[in-house]
C-alpha cells in the first residue's frame, strides 16, 4: 500500500466515525428528558400556544431524522445554531472557551512529553538499576493519584500558601501552569511506562546486538532504537490526548478555569442543548482528527510498522 493510498483510506475512516458520532450524539440528547421548548420559553409565560410557536419556529415539531439531517447540514456549513441560554451564535459564545482549553491541554502535552519521553529512555537505558526503580516508582505513584487530589494540593502549596500562582480564574499563562501540571503528572506517568517498555524492546532486539557487534556508534545506535520506538510512543500518546480533554472538565473545574468543561456543565445543568452538541461534536473532531494524523505520522516515519501489523492479522 502506498502512502497517498493509507492516507486517503485512514481519513476516510475518520469521517465515518464522525458521522456515525454525530448520529449518536444528536440521538442521545434528543432522546433525553425534558423538554428544550420550555427552555427558550425564558421568563415568559408558559402557555401551549407559545410551546408550540417556539416548536415551530426552532424546528422541534419535526420528525427526528428531519431534525438531524438539518442540523447536519447546518454543522457542515459551520452553522450550529443559538445558544438557548445567551441567544450567541454557538460559535462566538464557545470559542472564548475553547480557546483557554486549547492553551491548558497544550502546555500539558508539552509537558508530558518533555519531561516523560527522556525519563523513560533513561529507565530504560539503566534497566534494574536504583534509579530505574525510582523512575517506575514516580510512574505508579503519577499514574495513580487522582487527579482532583493533585490539583488540590498543588493549589493549596503553590497559590495559597508560596503564593506564586493565581488561586483562579485564567488571566493569563501563569494561571495555566498549576492545571497544566495536574494534567501531565498522570498522562506524563502512562508516556514514561510505554517509553521505557518501547525502548527495552529495541534494546533487546536483534538489529541492536548486531550494531553492537559491528561496532557502530552508540548515538547511532540509539537513532535507531529511537525511530523505532517512536511509531508505539506517537501512537499511545494519541490515545491518551482523547483522555486529556476529559480530564480537563475536573481540572477546570477545581481551578475555576472557564474553559470548555466548564461551560459544557452548565450546558448540560441549563439543558444548553445546541451548546452541549456543538462540544461533543467538536471534541470528537479533535479526537478523531489527533487519532487519525498519529496513524498517519508513524505510517510515513516507519511504514514497515504497518505492513508488519497487517501481515500478523492476515495469519491468525
Amino acid at each position: 500500500m502506498n502512502k497517498s493510498t493509507f492516507i486517503i483510506k485512514r481519513l476516510l475512516a475518520c469521517f465515518i466515525t464522525l458521522f456515525t458520532l454525530s448520529f449518536v450524539i444528536f440521538s442521545l440528547l434528543f432522546l433525553a428528558p425534558g423538554d428544550p421548548a420550555r427552555n427558550l420559553v425564558g421568563t415568559r409565560r408558559v402557555t401551549d400556544e407559545l410551546l408550540e410557536q417556539i416548536r415551530a419556529q426552532h424546528h422541534l415539531d419535526e420528525p427526528f431524522l428531519a431534525q438531524y439531517s438539518r442540523w447536519l447540514r447546518g454543522a457542515v456549513n459551520f452553522d450550529f445554531g443559538r445558544s438557548i441560554r445567551t441567544n450567541m451564535d454557538i460559535i462566538d459564545h464557545v470559542a472564548p472557551h475553547a480557546g483557554v482549553t486549547f492553551q491548558l491541554v497544550g502546555i500539558s502535552l508539552v509537558f508530558s512529553i518533555c519531561l516523560a519521553v527522556p525519563l523513560g529512555i533513561f529507565a530504560a537505558k539503566n534497566k534494574g538499576k536504583k534509579i530505574d526503580r525510582v523512575i517506575n516508582i514516580m510512574a505508579l505513584v503519577g499514574s495513580s493519584a487522582p487527579g482532583f487530589a493533585v490539583g488540590l494540593i498543588l493549589l493549596y502549596f503553590f497559590a495559597f500558601r508560596l503564593r506564586l500562582f493565581p488561586m483562579y480564574g485564567a488571566s493569563g499563562i501563569d494561571s495555566l501552569i498549576l492545571p497544566a501540571i495536574t494534567l501531565s503528572i498522570s498522562m506524563g506517568a502512562f508516556i514514561v511506562k510505554l517509553t521505557r517498555q518501547a525502548m527495552l524492546n529495541e534494546i533487546s532486539s536483534d538489529y541492536t546486538v548486531f550494531m553492537r557487534a559491528r561496532a557502530v556508534l552508540p548515538h547511532k545506535i540509539l537513532d535507531a532504537q529511537l525511530k523505532n520506538a517512536s511509531s508505539p510512543i506517537l501512537t499511545s500518546t494519541g490515545l491518551l490526548l482523547a483522555g486529556l480533554f476529559g480530564s480537563t472538565v475536573l481540572v477546570e473545574t477545581i481551578f475555576s478555569i472557564p474553559g470548555l468543561g466548564s461551560l459544557l456543565t452548565s450546558a448540560v445543568t441549563f439543558r444548553d442543548v445546541p451548546v452541549v452538541q456543538f462540544i461533543a461534536l467538536a471534541l470528537a473532531v479533535i479526537i478523531c482528527l489527533a487519532s487519525a494524523f498519529t496513524d498517519i505520522i508513524v505510517y510515513l516515519l516507519n511504514p514497515n510498522v504497518h505492513q508488519s501489523s497487517k501481515s500478523k492479522q492476515g495469519g491468525l
